[in-house]
């Protein structure tokens, strides 16, 4: 099992060009969480919340600033190293969970697929146990393309847990989800967090998730501000 990264952002800035102007995603954004410890990012549609998580994961490089995972300076390494630390030490769910899984494949498979080998110990998770306690056992042999969006979400979910990760970045789990099947993501990824001491950092902007996993970092127009 794993035993969690800290993460330390410091003066994290990104830009991007829109329509021949210049605009600011992230603005001076700085903060750390212990190894271990869980952080809820919340905050208004353009807060520059998912931008944080892209850079988070070295999936976009930032303008300005450092993010650093454990002893890792993820602004300082290239494209190869940071593949390298994504598959040894990361998991990330974006919020788009067909960007997260292999269409074809099914349920089941997915998850497989997710715990393959990556120069690092083997995944102790059974996946047929992350399905059902997802409430997919039912669906856990039919292929991705042809479940529901929050069947798909979950399963990106299941995906994402299935390494133990050390870190893991989760965009938006619960948004297409009802009551009981957003109990249910948030129930695993408490699990998984405690058992696998992972660090935890979700992008939300559900009071119930910031409420129940807390540690709650607020941004508003890319700057972190009081919640």
């Amino acid at each position: 099992m794993s035993a969690g990264l800290p993460v330390r952002v410091e003066h994290l800035g990104h830009e991007y060009d829109a329509d021949g102007e210049r605009f600011a995603a992230l603005v001076d954004v700085s903060f750390s969480v212990g190894a271990g410890e869980r952080l809820t990012v919340v905050g208004p549609s353009g807060s520059g919340k998912s931008t944080l998580l892209t850079v988070l994961a070295g999936l976009q490089r930032p303008t300005s600033g450092r993010v650093l995972i454990g002893d890792d300076d993820l602004t300082g390494l290239t494209e190869r190293e940071l593949s390298s630390v994504r598959r040894r030490s990361v998991s990330v769910v974006v919020q788009d969970p067909r960007r997260n899984l292999l269409p074809y494949g099914t349920a089941v498979d997915n998850v497989r697929f997710a715990q393959r080998p990556a120069g690092r110990r083997a995944p102790k998770r059974d996946p047929l146990d992350l399905l059902r306690a997802l409430g997919l056992q039912s669906v856990s042999g039919d292929r991705v393309d042809r479940l529901s969006g929050g069947e798909r979400q979950r399963v990106a979910i299941a995906a994402g847990v299935a390494r133990d990760p050390d870190v893991l970045l989760v965009d938006e789990p619960t948004s297409a989800l009802d009551a009981r099947s957003r109990d249910e993501v948030l129930d695993l990824l408490e699990r998984v967090a405690d058992e696998a001491g992972a660090t935890l950092i979700a992008i939300t902007h559900d009071r119930v998730v910031a409420d129940r996993l807390g540690g709650v970092l607020a941004l508003d127009g890319g700057r972190v501000v009081t919640p």
